[in-house]
C-alpha cells in the first residue's frame, strides 16, 4: 500500500506553507507578532518536524508538477498532443477547443497580468523557500544522526535545483540561446524569507545553470542510504535520480563530456536496467505502479483506505466514450512510429463524436496508455539517460557509441537498426521525440536544438508554428512578482 503521501493534509505546519509567499512578497509575515517566528523553530527544532516538513515538501511538488499546464506545456507545445473533442454538455458535445486554463500559452501569447502558468511559478519558489528552510534547520537537530542530518539536506538541495530548473526551462530561453549564455536566467534563492525581505535580480542563464550544478554535486557528495520517509523509495530524490537531473541539466547546458559521464554512470551504476521489449507494453499498462526502469516518479497520494487522489490519467486517461481526458497523440507524432514499432501500441484508438461545421462526425482519437489507471509524474527513467549520453557521445565525435546507444532503445522497440552516421544527430531527436512522448520534453529538446515548432494535425491555434528564435519559446513572469519586486525584470515581448 503507497503511503508516501496519505497523511500530508493532516500535518500541521501552517507557517512553512503558509509563510512561503515567495520572496519578493514576504512583509506581512515578517510583521507578525514574535511568537509566529517562534513556532517555526519549534516546528524545525526536530527531527519529526522536519521530516514532516520534507514530506510536506515532496507533496507540494509532486501537486505542482502535475498540474494541468505543466504537465502538458512541453508535448502541447511542441506538437505531440492534440484535444480530444468535448463531453461537456449536449450543445458542446463533440466540439474541439482549447481548454480555458491553457488558452494563452497555447496560442504562445500567455499573458504576464494572468499567466496560465502563474500558479506553477510561485508554487516553484514555495517549494525552494521550503526546501532552504529545512537546510537552515537540519544542522541543528538534536535528536538525528549525521547520516539522517546528510539525506535531509542531500534531498533538499536536490529539490532546490530541480525546481530552478524546471523555472528555467519555462522562463528562460536556451543556455545556447547567447554564446556565453549572458541572457537572462532565472533568481535563484539559496536562502528562506526568514532572512529578510529580498528583492533580488535574476541571474545570468550561465549563473543559473552553476547554482544547480552546483546544488547537485553539493547533495551528491552528501546522500547516503537512510531510508527518512515512508512508502516507494522511487517517490523520494536519491543519488541515482539526483545523477539523472545533473545529466539532464548538463545535457540542457550541453557541456557534453559530462553529460556522457554522468548519464553513462547512472546507466552503469545506478542498479536499474531498461524494461525488456517482451515487457514493455505491459509495463506501462500497470494500473498503480510505475515501469521498472524509473528512476523517479512522484506517486499520487493516497488516504488512509488506500484510495488515490488525482492523477495523470485525469488529462490522458480514457474510461469511455463519456468519461477521458483532454489530450491526444497528434498524427504528427504518431506518424513517426514505424509498422512493427511496438510504442505504437502505447496509443489505442477510441474513436469518437465530433463536430466539423456543426455537424457530427466520428474521428479516430488516440489515447496513450502510459497514463492509464492510477498513474504518477514520471520524472526520470532509464531510457532518457540512454538518449543523453547517445545525444552527448554524438556531439563529442563518438558516432559509434551514439549508434550504440540509439540502437539500443530502437531495438528494444523492434523498430529498425539505424545503420549509419548519416543525419544521426535528426536521428536522436526523432527518438526522444518518439519514446519520451507524454512525458514533458518535447518543447525543451526543439529549443535546445535550435529548431522551430510546426504544429499540424489537430492544431486550433492562431499560431500553429513558432520559427526561433523567438521571445515567445518562453513565458511572461507573473506581473504580480514584477510589481513586488523592482529589480526582477520582464522577458522580451512580455
Amino acid at each position: 500500500m503507497m503511503k508516501s503521501f496519505k497523511n500530508i493534509n493532516k500535518i500541521k505546519f501552517p507557517l512553512l506553507l503558509a509563510v512561503v509567499c515567495l520572496f519578493q512578497s514576504c512583509s506581512d509575515f515578517l510583521e507578525q507578532e514574535p511568537g509566529t517566528q517562534t513556532s517555526i523553530n519549534e516546528q524545525l527544532s526536530t527531527k519529526q518536524g522536519v521530516l514532516n516538513a520534507l514530506n510536506g515538501l515532496y507533496r507540494e511538488l509532486e501537486q505542482n508538477v502535475k498540474s494541468e499546464a505543466f504537465t502538458t506545456y512541453a508535448d502541447l507545445q511542441g506538437g505531440n498532443l492534440k484535444f480530444a473533442p468535448s463531453v461537456t454538455t449536449s450543445t458542446t458535445t463533440g466540439s474541439v477547443s482549447v481548454p480555458g486554463n491553457i488558452e494563452h500559452i497555447y496560442n504562445f501569447d500567455d499573458l504576464a497580468d494572468d499567466s496560465d502558468l502563474a500558479s506553477f511559478y510561485t508554487q516553484s519558489y514555495d517549494i525552494i523557500n521550503q526546501a532552504n528552510l529545512i537546510l537552515e534547520f537540519t544542522d541543528g537537530l538534536k535528536d538525528a544522526t549525521d547520516s539522517e542530518k546528510n539525506q535531509i539536506k542531500a534531498e533538499a538541495l536536490t529539490a532546490r535545483a530541480y525546481s530552478h530548473f524546471l523555472l528555467s526551462e519555462l522562463y528562460s530561453q536556451n543556455y545556447g540561446f547567447t554564446e556565453d549564455a549572458s541572457h537572462k536566467g532565472i533568481v535563484y534563492m539559496t536562502k528562506s524569507i526568514t532572512s529578510g525581505i529580498q528583492y533580488p535580480a535574476r541571474q545570468t542563464a550561465a549563473d543559473t545553470y552553476n547554482f544547480i550544478i552546483a546544488d547537485l554535486k553539493d547533495a551528491l557528495n552528501i546522500y547516503t542510504d537512510v531510508v527518512l520517509l515512508n512508502g516507494y523509495t522511487y517517490s523520494y530524490f536519491n543519488k541515482n535520480n539526483a545523477k539523472a537531473l545533473l545529466a539532464r541539466v548538463y545535457l540542457s547546458k550541453k557541456d557534453w563530456k559530462n553529460a556522457f559521464d554522468t548519464a553513462n554512470d547512472v546507466i552503469t551504476n545506478s542498479g536499474v536496467s531498461l524494461v525488456s521489449s517482451a515487457n514493455y507494453i505491459a509495463e506501462w499498462k500497470k494500473p498503480d505502479l510505475p515501469v521498472s526502469e524509473i528512476l523517479l516518479e512522484f506517486s499520487i497520494p493516497r488516504n488512509d483506505e488506500g484510495i488515490s487522489s488525482g492523477s495523470m490519467a485525469a488529462f490522458f486517461g480514457y474510461s469511455s466514450n463519456s468519461i477521458y481526458g483532454k489530450y491526444v497523440a497528434s498524427q504528427d507524432l504518431l506518424s513517426l512510429y514505424e509498422t512493427g514499432d511496438i510504442r505504437k501500441e502505447l496509443y489505442t484508438n477510441h474513436p469518437l463524436t465530433t463536430l466539423i461545421n456543426l455537424q457530427p462526425q466520428t474521428l479516430d482519437y488516440y489515447f496513450t496508455e502510459k497514463f492509464q489507471g492510477n498513474p504518477g509524474y514520471v520524472a526520470f527513467r532509464l531510457s532518457e539517460q540512454y538518449l543523453i549520453r547517445a545525444e552527448a557521445a554524438f556531439e563529442l565525435n563518438n558516432t559509434d557509441q551514439a549508434v550504440k546507444d540509439l540502437n539500443i532503445i530502437r531495438a528494444r522497440a523492434n523498430a529498425s537498426t539505424y545503420q549509419n552516421s548519416e543525419n544521426l544527430k535528426e536521428a536522436i531527436f526523432l527518438e526522444r521525440r518518439k519514446e519520451l512522448s507524454f512525458e514533458g520534453f518535447f518543447l525543451f529538446d526543439i529549443t535546445r536544438n535550435k529548431k522551430d515548432v510546426s504544429r499540424n494535425d489537430g492544431c486550433v491555434s492562431f499560431s500553429c508554428s513558432l520559427t526561433y528564435p523567438s521571445p515567445k519559446f518562453i513565458l511572461p513572469i507573473p506581473r504580480r512578482n514584477i510589481n513586488l519586486n523592482t529589480n526582477l525584470q520582464q522577458n522580451e515581448s512580455y
